[in-house]
């Protein structure tokens, strides 16, 4: 069954020598599922733009999967961003995740584009097209940005980015199937047929996932807060409800058609690997399925 599924991973560049190590580990652990591509986010500034260099360089080096990097307009002139581009097209990398960033004030604050930059993440895909012919990935919201003007302005900005050359939309995390549904419906209706891959985030922190959905106006419903009630301080029993509530909305969206899922891993396996392995995606006969 698990054959015409492909999955797809979101990892962070890690800010300490510990984050490095359980990043590796994951990255190990996730490698023989065979993913589609593994993304890498980026922030605006130096230091976490050469994390994300670093860790795209190494997976290229040592591993065998296909890097996707994650590109904002934040903090950068368009010359500075193209820099960027050309380095990673150097390196080896084929597969650019286009996104316009949070604003350099803070999330909730009014985005301003950098003086000289780009304008956001449209402009932003024409400019990595005239660089090399990479697959763009950009980002899709089911329940609306919290910037956007409307769900309608919404969709209007995702045709843009697909005019301007994107390759395939993923999903910010949502926890109702039906709002994606309804969602992929209204694309549609515009005729934007690129692929909408559903972005699952398994709960692993209840808290910081709430924290996380508030920030990007994902709504999270009463029913999935009430299942991890009581459990702050049992991990145990929160890393099974964990796995059951991921798995069951994989399941749910397999039946009704979905083949295509990109996992935010928060840079653990665990879940991914258990959820991956509910989907039928196993590691070949003879690879290591241990972290390493």
């Amino acid at each position: 069954m698990g054959n015409d599924i492909q999955v797809s991973f979101e990892f962070f560049p890690p800010k300490t020598p510990e984050m490095e190590k359980t990043l590796w580990a994951s990255i190990a652990r996730l490698a023989p599922l065979k993913p589609r591509f593994v993304s890498v986010t980026y922030g605006a500034g130096g230091s976490t733009r050469e994390r994300t260099h670093g860790t795209i360089a190494r997976m290229l080096r040592e591993t065998p999967l296909t890097p996707a990097a994650h590109l904002t307009c934040v903090g950068a002139t368009k010359a500075e961003t193209d820099e960027v581009v050309r380095e990673y097209w150097n390196l080896g990398v084929r597969h650019i995740v286009a996104l316009r960033g949070d604003p350099v004030t803070g999330a909730g604050t009014k985005y301003e584009p950098h003086p000289g930059g780009y304008e956001g993440s449209p402009e932003l895909i024409e400019g990595i097209r005239k660089i090399g012919n990479f697959e763009v990935s950009v980002s899709a919201y089911p329940e609306k940005h919290p910037d956007s003007a409307s769900a309608d302005a919404e969709i209007e900005l995702l045709k843009r980015k697909v005019d301007a050359g994107a390759t395939r939309a993923i999903t910010q995390f949502f926890f109702g199937n039906d709002l994606y549904f309804r969602y992929l419906d209204r694309v549609r209706a515009k005729g934007i047929d690129i692929p909408i891959v559903p972005g699952i985030i398994p709960v692993l922190n209840f808290a910081q996932v709430k924290k996380f959905a508030e920030m990007c106006g994902a709504h999270v419903p009463q029913a999935l807060a009430e299942r991890f009630a009581g459990l702050e301080n049992d991990a145990e029993t929160r890393r099974l409800v964990a796995a059951t509530v991921a798995a069951e909305q994989v399941n749910d969206l397999r039946q009704r058609g979905v083949n295509e899922f990109h996992f935010y891993t928060l840079n653990r396996s665990e879940l991914v690997y258990a959820i991956c392995h509910l989907l039928g995606i196993r590691p070949e006969a003879g690879a290591s399925a241990a972290a390493a």
